[in-house]
């Protein structure tokens, strides 16, 4: 089960908007525009991805605050270090590598919060629970809530197991690609794609 089934002035001499009547620029192009003070290629990027980031960045953090702040950083580094990116590598590759470091780190920094938290709690403080949020009567559909228990599933996975299946089946990159962003082997990555469809799979068995 595949998730995606369930559901600035250019300082060149002809202006970016004018040129992309004609041709889109590739991702590799505009950012090669960018680093030689093309602002407009920047505009474009941030266009292009920050929908796209966010919809990782959620599938992997599972808070729309925190995601927000996460993909903000995410494009101010892509304005403050445009230099550091090479043509070695596709675009989207070094853009989702910086959004997952961010997001890997705030997620390191949520855990150690809640283990200070934790420690600093009475043992019946601990037991407590809250309680659970009621849904209001006849308005959430279907949709929302199995969109919820998706949701709730991935954030299930194993932390390695995630990024790789939301690379893959929400944002459709190729295996390849994300062998580069997360760093480890092809067999790797198809390994952990197939391992959390089933882990996937098991947890949401009614809903498919």
């Amino acid at each position: 089960m595949q998730l995606t089934n369930l559901k600035l002035q250019s300082s060149y001499s002809v202006p970016l908007s004018a040129m992309d009547n004609q041709y889109r620029y590739t991702d590799e192009e505009l950012i090669a525009r960018f680093q030689k003070g093309d602002e407009q290629a920047y505009i474009e990027l941030v266009k292009r991805y920050r929908d796209r980031l966010m919809s990782y960045v959620f599938r992997f953090v599972g808070d729309m605050v925190l995601s927000e702040d996460i993909v903000q950083d995410t494009l101010v580094k892509l304005y403050t270090h445009r230099h550091f990116y090479k043509e070695i590598a596709k675009f989207s590759t070094w853009i989702y590598t910086i959004a997952g470091n961010l997001a890997k780190t705030e997620l390191r920094k949520r855990k150690r919060r809640k283990i200070t938290l934790l420690s600093q709690m009475g043992t019946e403080e601990r037991d407590y629970e809250l309680p659970a949020v009621e849904a209001e009567s006849g308005e959430v559909v279907q949709g929302q809530y199995t969109e919820k228990q998706i949701q709730k599933a991935i954030q299930s996975l194993p932390l390695h197991f995630r990024t790789a299946v939301i690379l893959r089946d929400i944002q459709e990159l190729s295996y390849e690609e994300i062998s580069k962003i997360v760093n480890v082997p092809l067999g790797t990555v198809k390994s952990r794609i197939n391992r959390a469809r089933l882990q996937l799979q098991k947890a949401l068995k009614e809903y498919r």
